[in-house]
């Protein structure tokens, strides 16, 4: 297959390909997403096939307008209340929401659920490529599932270039994590996956909110069931009370001859923004160890340090 690469004016072309059927990466502000018409069952199990993504992994599908949520959401008098307050102090942006389905959205989007997840992008290029494709388009992150996010062009060409029909390029995302993921079906809030919008902002605005336990066998959020966001290299996390290891575990490796780094999340300014390519950047040049101390989960810490511990090859605690 022959991948065309769009650039920003071409969004039209782009939207073509979509509603034929086929998949199209495209910027957001949080990662680059792999997108599909959200209504065609056979377009969206392109997604699974071009990432090896599991089919049990539900896809978030990304929507242009308020008016799109009825399509494809069932809102409850007792949701509607919590809904119209996040939309109207977060949309668009990087929260997706979990809402009961309706029988417009395939299994596949949903991994056999009754529920979906919604957001509405803040980045131009996505909102007019949903536009101008006429449909919601599901979407995961681009990248070959289970390593780390696209967040800029070449990430996503070197991943899929021969394997989708068509990439847009932009600039590197502004965010570079995945968006916060909020479950609305359940009798309290729950945070299911933390993002680009901080727990701390959302609490305020839902003091009932509550962070989900990651236990189920059928998540309603990716990223909750498997492993996630690792390079090749060996990610090694070092808890808050394990920092004091540090020394002697790069001793040890310098024994042993192995390659590794040593990456201070706070000595790093922009890490969250920085860290997936910083990930893929070590595995461009053969590192075999990351080695990377904990920090104190507040804000959008929260989410890096979700991602850190899903990357990780072991946790020293």
């Amino acid at each position: 297959m022959i991948t065309k690469i769009f650039n920003q004016k071409q969004i039209k072309k782009a939207a073509k390909l979509i509603k034929k059927g086929e998949l199209v990466a495209f910027p957001t502000e949080t990662v680059y997403g792999l997108g599909a018409n959200a209504f065609d069952s056979n377009a969206v199990k392109k997604i699974f096939i071009a990432k090896g993504r599991p089919y049990d992994n539900p896809l978030i599908v990304h929507i242009a307008k308020k008016e799109q949520l009825n399509e494809i959401a069932k809102i409850s008098k007792k949701q509607k209340k919590n809904l119209n307050k996040l939309i109207q102090k977060f949309w668009p942006g990087p929260l997706t929401i979990v809402l009961k389905k309706k029988n417009v959205i395939p299994k596949e989007v949903s991994a056999g659920l009754d529920s979906v997840a919604i957001r509405m992008p803040n980045h131009r290029i996505a909102l007019n490529l949903i536009k101008y494709s006429k449909v919601p388009i599901a979407a995961p992150s681009a990248n070959i599932s289970g390593k780390p996010s696209g967040t800029c062009f070449q990430d996503v060409y070197d991943d899929f270039n021969g394997k989708i029909a068509g990439i847009i390029k932009s600039n590197e995302c502004k965010i570079g994590l995945e968006s916060t993921v909020i479950d609305l079906t359940t009798k309290n809030p729950l945070l299911l996956r933390p993002g680009g919008t901080d727990f701390e902002s959302l609490k305020k605005l839902l003091p009932n909110l509550k962070i989900a336990s990651e236990k189920s066998n059928k998540p309603k959020s990716p990223g909750m069931k498997y492993k996630h966001y690792s390079p090749d290299a060996k990610v090694i996390l070092f808890e808050k009370t394990a920092k004091s290891k540090i020394k002697d575990f790069s001793n040890k490796l310098k024994k042993e001859n192995k390659s590794f780094i040593l990456i201070n999340p706070k000595k790093i300014k922009n890490f969250p923004r920085k860290m997936f390519r910083i990930f893929r950047n070590c595995d461009r040049k053969k590192i075999e160890y990351v080695l990377i101390p904990a920090v104190e989960e507040r804000g959008i810490y929260l989410a890096v340090m979700n991602r850190l511990r899903k990357s990780s090859s072991k946790i020293i605690k």
